[in-house]
């Protein structure tokens, strides 16, 4: 053995990649802020009563510390258990040919998938043009002309829409009407947001429908049918408008380009995935759902909305409209609990839509319905019965002399999965991978000797007879139908990847937002076909390299939270909050105590919570802080006694939204316990908490994690995220149930956004109970150090001519993304570094900081204009500074080179400073024509 057994150990280990400081640099921080290590800081900052007394311990790791190299492989082994089968289940998923020019230049590049959420709309620009690219995909194909920026899946659109319906009609009627003949996981999940609600659910077939006695809000179709069907519901449409109630339509995109859309129709509301353009099943997830709807109905529509404004300049500009950060304003009476939803899903979406263009997407599905009329011809053939109706797709098939587990049985042997019905009919979805020999393996299953395609192809009818055929225009822009080459597609994606501000470029420092490193070792395995191929409803005996790393990574979750009973079903942080509360609910309820509806709330706490407590049934009372942002315990003592009979839980961020580990936290749990609630901790902050404390050390009983935050999951410029929740042991019968046979659903798929979820087991696994623990130690000095360079700078609040809003766009001409804004307090500015940001990072952000702070005591001194100056008028675009007309009394160079370092790397914000009032009084949320933006 050599002297020195590390000798031995891999070259490429993680953690000291994924961590930013050097240990010179650690040294130097240090002894700035008086420590002599990063553990002595961590005790000072935490608690001791709630501070970890051993080191933690995850299981079934090697205890020396693996390579990249390795740790690929041994996930790849992992992998290796799933079996891709050809999928023909369908219930709404469908396998898909990624177009390689986006899955590279897209999924695969952190210049798109690192992004944050598009508030800083300026720096933004790339992702919110291609937003609206998608949104006006969805308007033109729903023919409805209101269309989101994506919601969370399918289903989860479904219950939004019910809800819609809900708030549309003033509550006035609370039933609900959802059609059998709607897919089966979207009916679970709407049942559970219908039962928390307060909603009367009614399923059934639409011809049951008693309009005069279920009093109802809507009623949901799906189009065609979950077995193939395509229903014509113009007469329905006509019915349940004339009843007082909205039609919500959840519609095929792919068939939409061949069929009549649901706005021409009577829809009040279309929703659906837009997963079988170009987005990879992924064993669920994830995927962008979507929801289009009239514009009268704008300030009820729940998620994003992207919208035309128009930049200081009077220049065309994007941003987010209405809707943005409603819930930190609206809170417990906002339109929904959705933060962000699954942006770089529905920027690939609708650039697929971009790539293909319109003649390309009706090429597509009249390959994939011509496919399905020859399997048609050569069933009828072998005496099969489906019905004689028309149909895009799909089939439900009685088999001819096979029993239907003979012919799934057959058909798996031959490669291909058929979807069950368990009634003795086998269901049949083709997709634009079908090709000849899926059709030659299907009859086979079905019993056929042999099988002449080009015979069957002659017999085959490829009409629509009885459906009414779409005959209006679609995807007319221009976007659409320029960029068909694969050169013209690539820097049109690179022009937008340019305007946008991203990891790639430099830190963004956003407070509770956790931007840390996204390393491309933890990306490489989602391009997998072994994971992202698989049918979420896929049999189980394919699926064991997910069970097994989704097993482990359960495992794991629950030894650094302490809290042993996990659900990986909430496919966003939102959605966590909403299964955590149902969780407390459902408990109540099973304890006979279903009148424990309060919930108090910190007035601190993150505008979601208020809203996923009102949809998981609770009414909001909010708990006072003190002027450091700590919960008020006389407050909270008060209030929970005077609710006592009442009480259901506490929602509680910790550390707190200010970023302080409270050190009467433990006391706020008991409180709560003793007056008969349960405690709900948000997740956000758990990037302080790993190793070094956790949710069960303080109290709580159920809490969810933001794997896009703490567990490296890129945000992907607004979702995709994912929000499991870890519980303590006498909730674990109340967590999220299967879609279809189980009950409290809250999305599509058993496992949510699976396909994502190896980020996270490789980010575990690569760094080990001890880099985990030195990234939050790591992340607690980052962030005491940047406290300690600007505190002689930013101890105030400016109260005076510059704002913080001024503040954040002069950062972005030093190449920054602004801290959080504004929240959780007025007037401040709230920065997380995290780990992963090297000193020399946190330094040039210091010296901007200070820097705009000196521009502002020269405001302050008059040596600056208190309304002309650099700050005012930030961001600065290129096309300003290259003006002849240059009417500024500050100079172009302090204006775009305020510091030497800049003249290294100008980022340029693409447009100058937004007109947010003018974009919602001219509300333009698809691509408008250019005379519009120009003229």
């Amino acid at each position: 053995m050599p002297a020195d057994p590390t000798l031995l150990e891999p070259t490429d280990t993680f953690a000291r990649r994924h961590i930013g400081p050097n240990q010179r640099e650690t040294k130097a921080m240090l002894a700035l802020l008086g420590f002599e290590s990063v553990e002595a800081l961590a005790e000072a900052t935490v608690p001791a009563a709630i501070r970890c007394d051993t080191p933690l311990v995850l299981s079934n790791l090697p205890q020396r510390p693996q390579g990249e190299f390795e740790l690929i492989e041994r996930l790849s082994k992992i992998a290796a258990k799933n079996m891709v089968l050809r999928s023909c289940i369908g219930m709404g998923y469908s396998d898909v040919i990624v177009p390689p020019v986006i899955q590279r230049n897209i999924l695969e590049n952190p210049g798109w998938y690192t992004q944050y959420t598009p508030y800083q709309a300026e720096i933004s620009q790339g992702r919110l043009e291609a937003l609206l690219n998608f949104q006006t995909v969805i308007a033109d194909l729903t023919g409805l002309p209101l269309a989101g920026s994506s919601l969370l899946d399918e289903a989860t659109a479904a219950a939004e829409a019910m809800a819609m319906c809900l708030a549309i009609g003033r509550g006035k009627k609370r039933g609900f009407f959802a059609a059998t003949s709607c897919h089966p996981q979207t009916l679970g999940v709407v049942r559970t947001r219908a039962n928390s609600m307060g909603i009367t659910l009614h399923e059934g077939d639409i011809s049951e429908i008693d309009f005069d006695g279920q009093g109802l809000c809507g009623v949901l179709v799906q189009y065609p049918t979950t077995d193939g069907r395509i229903e014509n519901y113009r007469a329905l449409a006509e019915q349940v408008h004339a009843a007082g109630a909205k039609l919500v339509v959840a519609a095929d995109l792919l068939a939409l380009t061949l069929l009549e859309p649901p706005g021409e129709f009577g829809a009040d509301i279309a929703i659906g995935s837009a997963q079988r353009f170009g987005i990879p099943m992924g064993f669920g997830g994830p995927h962008a759902g979507y929801l289009s709807t009239h514009d009268a109905h704008a300030r009820k529509l729940p998620g994003r909305l992207v919208g035309v404004s128009v930049d200081a300049h009077g220049d065309p500009a994007y941003r987010l409209a209405i809707q943005t950060r409603e819930q930190h304003i609206r809170r417990d009476k906002a339109t929904s609990n959705i933060c962000t939803a699954q942006v770089l899903l529905a920027i690939m979406a609708g650039m697929y839509a971009v790539w293909h263009g319109p003649d390309g997407l009706r090429r597509i599905a009249r390959r994939v319905h011509a496919f399905t009329a020859v399997l048609a011809a050569g069933l009828t053939k072998l005496g099969c019965e489906f019905g004689d109706g028309p149909f895009f797709d799909t089939l439900r098939i009685t088999p001819g002399g096979r029993s239907a587990d003979d012919v799934l049985a057959a058909a798996r042997e031959g490669g291909i999965n058929l979807r069950d019905y368990r009634d003795g009919t086998v269901g049949v979805s083709l997709d634009e991978t079908t090709n000849h020999d899926d059709i030659e393996r299907i009859l086979t299953a079905f019993g056929a000797a042999e099988v002449d395609i080009d015979h069957l192809a002659a017999a085959a009818d490829p009409t629509f007879t009885g459906a009414t055929p779409r005959t209006s225009e679609f995807l007319t822009h221009p976007v659409f139908h320029r960029h068909h080459s694969e050169h013209e597609m690539l820097r049109y994606l690179h022009r937008l990847e340019t305007r946008d501000l991203s990891l790639n470029t430099s830190m963004i420092p956003l407070g509770s937002c956790t931007m840390k490193l996204n390393a491309t070792s933890e990306m490489i395995p989602i391009s997998w076909p072994t994971f992202n191929r698989i049918h979420p409803y896929a049999p189980e005996s394919q699926t064991g390299g997910y069970r097994t790393l989704l097993e482990q990574l359960e495992i794991w979750l629950a030894e650094i939270t302490g809290l042993p009973a996990v659900s990986l079903q909430p496919n966003a942080g939102s959605q966590g909050e909403y299964a955590g509360l149902l969780a407390i609910r459902r408990y109540h309820e099973a304890q006979g105590e279903g009148g424990r509806e309060i919930c108090l709330i910190p007035v601190s706490a993150h505008g979601t919570n208020a809203a996923s407590a009102v949809i998981a049934g609770f009414r909001c009372i909010a708990v006072a802080c003190d002027e450091a942002g700590n919960v008020d315990i006389d407050d909270l003592r008060a209030k929970a006694a005077e609710h006592r009979d009442r009480l259901g839980a506490l929602m509680i961020t910790y550390p707190s939204t200010h970023g302080v580990f409270e050190e009467a936290v433990q006391e706020v749990c008991r409180c709560i316990h003793e007056n008969g609630g349960q405690v709900y901790m948000d997740g956000a902050n758990m990037n302080a908490q790993v190793g070094l404390t956790s949710p069960a050390m303080i109290g709580a009983d159920v809490c969810h994690l933001n794997l896009h935050k703490t567990f490296a999951i890129p945000h992907g410029g607004g979702g995709p995220g994912m929000g499991p929740i870890v519980a303590a042991k006498h909730l674990k019968p109340y967590l999220p149930g299967d879609p279809i046979d189980g009950e409290g659903a809250v999305s599509a798929a058993a496992f949510g956004s699976a396909s994502i979820l190896p980020i996270s087991w490789v980010y575990i696994a690569a760094m080990g109970a001890e880099g985990l623990t030195q990234a939050t130690q790591y992340a607690v000095l980052n962030a005491n150090y940047m406290a300690h360079r600007l505190q002689d700078d930013y101890d105030i609040l400016f109260t005076g001519p510059i704002g913080v809003e001024d503040i954040a766009k002069r950062m972005m001409d030093f190449g920054f993304h602004a801290p959080t804004m504004s929240w959780p307090v007025a007037g401040t500015l709230m920065i997380e570094p995290t780990e992963s940001e090297p000193k020399q990072e946190l330094d040039r952000l210091c010296d901007a900081l200070i820097a705009i702070r000196n521009e502002i005591r020269e405001i302050e001194a008059g040596k600056l204009d208190r309304d002309d100056n650099p700050l005012k008028h930030a961001p600065h675009t290129a096309g300003e500074i290259a003006r002849e007309d240059w009417a500024h009394p500050y100079s172009r160079a302090q204006a775009a080179f305020p510091t030497a370092w800049v003249l290294a790397h100008k980022y340029w914000p693409p447009v100058g400073r937004i007109d947010n009032a003018f974009g919602d009084r001219n509300l333009i949320c698809s691509c408008p024509p250019l005379e519009e933006l120009t003229g």
